[in-house]
């Protein structure tokens, strides 16, 4: 058979194959045989196809009750990995049509279950279900009593706050970010408060409590768990995403929808999304805001503010603050139940390039406006050096930070010099040696690189547009997204390809920044939100370094 299905504890002999692979976390070796070529590559390319069928059951699934619990209905690339299983199974397809035999080895006893049924797959004994169902049932009922006990505390502590908003005004949702302060700065609306002085600022429920209160203390911000209930932290506990059955018996992908609920399930956050939810519409009804924007990334939290807001009249502007490239599938209204009429009234776009990329996705052209460039430092002043070391940006996911960490090791020892730097957010523990040490400060801050390694995030957006050499990187065995916009691009490399590709000469990219990342238009900006438009003496546009 081409396709020889097994669990790691369950590896047949090698002269039964010529190539392995490992899906979905299969944490194991298999000596005497190399692993698909190519892996990262093949991979990635599945997961490219499989974007309209999980929109399609997204979109689906987000009809029945406690959807909005949920992130795989929205197709949120970050928070369900139902896509990157999804295109296992593509590839898996694949590789059964292919000669030479391949071993195909899977630990988790749904998608076991569903690659064999793949024609051409032929399975030994699959794990067992109920130890992992029991385990993720129990573990996520005690994460979500973890989660009503902190909510509670959050809810008293944040009382004080609520005065801090009265009813008409406009406000910002974001969420307690370490770059914000009490001055009118915000790490994702930068200066906006400042332009603004009348604008208000309402901390997402994922904040920190400390942080929230401590940005309150500027008598402008307040915290989302002021407007909780005691009832509804107690009630916790029991909110759970609860596809119907007609979803879980779905013709082709049923096993993977019951392992996404499970997963899902097995955390705390059917409960965060239960509680943001409960208490921004508290908030809306007591605020009754003229206007309101926040971080748009059309996760279920944002689709059910937009009901809520909209049924109360309150105008609702969403800012692409983020990247919006071709793996951020949950950033298209092709998965919301009622298409366009899910997404804000009008989404502030950062540049061009992304207002051309949502519209393409489907997002009404009429809704796009460009609001320009808050959150992306300019990081122009960072040098190109040949002699200098390369700087790697590490994934906020810990499993590709570890293996960035561990590529890069044997190239130090042969001579390569690295400064690393850890995401802001999930600080990452490693060993510094001679050559390998920790970056004293962000990408903007360096004197000098002479190229930047990335895995996800915006720091490879940010050394593109520093023209340095860029690479990206692939971890083995899952996808990094691609949010690069539409033309741009940085050589894909992974553990096996990336000495090759240092050794050649990558080119230094050549990109006009503005093309990319607009100055900032504060008549956009007072448009959308209803404002007048400030007075700022000459120009409504801030220059990127200004």
């Amino acid at each position: 058979m081409p396709v020889l299905l097994h669990r790691s504890a369950d590896i047949p002999r090698p002269a039964a194959f010529e190539r392995w692979c490992a899906v979905a976390g299969t944490a194991t070796a298999v000596d005497g045989r190399p692993y698909l070529e190519n892996a990262g590559e093949r991979l990635e390319a599945a997961f490219d196809d499989i974007r309209d069928e999980w929109w399609t059951i997204g979109r689906a699934l987000g009809t029945t009750p406690t959807a909005e619990l949920a992130h795989m209905p929205t197709c949120g690339t970050y928070t369900s990995d139902f896509g990157v299983i999804m295109a296992w199974v593509q590839l898996v397809g694949t590789l059964a049509g292919e000669r030479p035999a391949t071993l195909v080895l899977c630990d988790d006893p749904w998608l076991f279950r569903r690659l064999a049924a793949v024609a051409g797959v032929a399975a030994g004994v699959a794990p067992r279900l109920w130890p992992r169902r029991l385990a993720l049932m129990t573990r996520g009922f005690l994460a979500r009593c973890r989660v009503a006990v902190r909510v509670a505390r959050a809810m008293v502590r944040t009382r004080r706050l609520k005065g801090n908003h009265g009813k008409n005004e406009r406000v910002i949702i974001a969420y307690a970010h370490p770059g914000s302060d009490g001055n009118g700065k915000d790490a994702y609306f930068g200066d906006l408060m400042r332009r603004m002085p009348g604008l208000k600022r309402l901390i997402h429920t994922d904040g920190g409590v400390d942080r929230a209160i401590a940005l309150g203390g500027d008598g402008r911000t307040t915290s989302l768990h002021a407007w909780g209930r005691l009832v509804w932290a107690l009630a916790l506990p029991f909110q759970r995403w609860r596809p119907s059955r007609l979803d879980l018996d779905h013709p082709t992908e049923g096993w993977l929808i019951r392992r996404s609920r499970a997963i899902e399930n097995g955390g705390g956050q059917p409960a965060m999304n239960c509680w943001q939810i409960r208490c921004q519409e508290a908030w809306l009804a007591e605020v009754r805001p003229a206007a309101v924007a926040w971080p748009w990334e059309n996760h279920p939290w944002e689709r059910a503010f937009v009901r809520a807001a909209r049924s109360l009249g309150v105008r609702t502007v969403g800012y692409q603050h983020t990247v919006v490239g071709p793996h951020m599938y949950n950033q298209s209204p092709a998965s919301n139940p009622n298409g366009a009429a899910g997404l804000p009234d009008r989404i502030l776009c950062n540049g061009d390039a992304y207002r051309r990329c949502l519209a393409a996705w489907g997002v009404p052209e009429e809704r796009l406006l460009i609001g320009g460039n808050f959150r992306l430092a300019d990081a122009r002043r960072v040098a190109y050096d040949p002699d200098a070391p390369l700087f790697v940006a590490l994934s906020n996911h810990p499993p590709f930070a570890r293996e960035m960490i561990d590529a890069i090791r044997p190239m130090a020892a042969n001579g390569w010099t690295f400064v690393v730097r850890d995401h802001p957010m999930v600080p990452f523990a490693f060993a510094e040696t001679a050559n390998i040490r920790r970056a004293d400060g962000p990408l903007e801050e360096q004197t000098c690189v002479s190229g930047v390694i990335y895995c996800t995030g915006t720091v490879g957006l940010e050394a593109i547009l520093c023209h340095l050499p860029t690479l990206r990187f692939r971890p083995r065995g899952s996808i990094a997204m691609d949010i690069l916009p539409p033309g741009l691009a940085a050589r894909a490399v992974d553990a096996d390809t990336l000495a090759n590709a240092l050794a050649e000469d990558v080119p230094r990219p050549s990109v006009v920044r503005h093309d990319i990342l607009a100055d900032i238009d504060m008549t956009a900006w007072a448009n959308a939100l209803g404002e007048p438009v400030p007075s700022t003496g000459t120009s409504t546009r801030r220059p990127i370094n200004g």
